[in-house]
């Protein structure tokens, strides 16, 4: 049972994301198919060029819906590195939508409208799955359980960030074992010599019983 629990709780978590995946991807579908048909069927320019066009130009408004929206939940690298990664992976899923088309126009001599769009549709579905699982795996990483939730708070102003490196202010104010503020407890607080924090009449005798 837990562990269908936790399969559970793993797919519900799942759908949202792949709804906000499928919107971009259906925004980013519509400028890519759109794009070659109307470059290839209506101006004339070859088939791969078309293609590669239409998806250079569905790959930026992809990569700002998933960096923004999609995958803003994950943790985020370097802008030049999370960039590069994107734009190696788009062409990865170029290369799949090209060899159907490739496939489609040359191998099979299959050089109609429909048949082009139809090669088209193929390569991009083959693509975007590609693109989905290698999304997740290299550019949109799955953060530490709680460190995307605390810098979220952190950003809103919840969390002082000027506390979230000082462990000594966030011990400051804990208690100690009779209620008293930890600081001022022997024993409690981590920072400094144990006579610190004695009252000053009883420090030279702390020294002499610790030698």
């Amino acid at each position: 049972m837990p562990m269908l629990k936790s399969l559970r709780k793993r797919i519900t978590d799942l759908i949202p994301e792949l709804a906000k995946f499928g919107v971009v991807g259906l925004i980013g579908a519509i400028i890519d198919l759109g794009g070659a048909d109307y470059l290839h069927v209506h101006l004339g320019v070859g088939p791969m060029v078309s293609k590669g066009l239409s998806i250079t130009a569905a790959t930026v408004v992809t990569y700002l819906g998933s960096r923004f929206w999609t995958f803003r939940h994950r943790v985020n690298q370097a802008l030049l590195r999370e960039g590069a990664l994107f734009v190696a992976l788009n062409v990865v899923g170029l290369a799949i939508a090209e060899v159907v088309i490739a496939i489609t126009t040359y191998g099979l001599d299959l050089k109609s409208e429909l048949a082009y769009n139809a090669a088209s549709v193929a390569g991009t579905g083959l693509g975007t799955i590609f693109r989905y699982f290698s999304y997740k795996k290299w550019v949109f990483l799955a953060g530490v359980p709680g460190a995307v939730a605390a810098g979220e708070a952190a950003v809103s102003g919840i969390v002082d960030p000027a506390d979230m490196g000082e462990p000594a202010t966030a011990l400051a104010g804990a208690s100690g074992r009779d209620g008293r503020p930890a600081a001022d407890v022997p024993g409690e607080h981590r920072y400094g010599p144990p006579w610190e924090h004695l009252d000053p009449a009883d420090s030279n005798a702390w020294r002499r019983s610790s030698r």
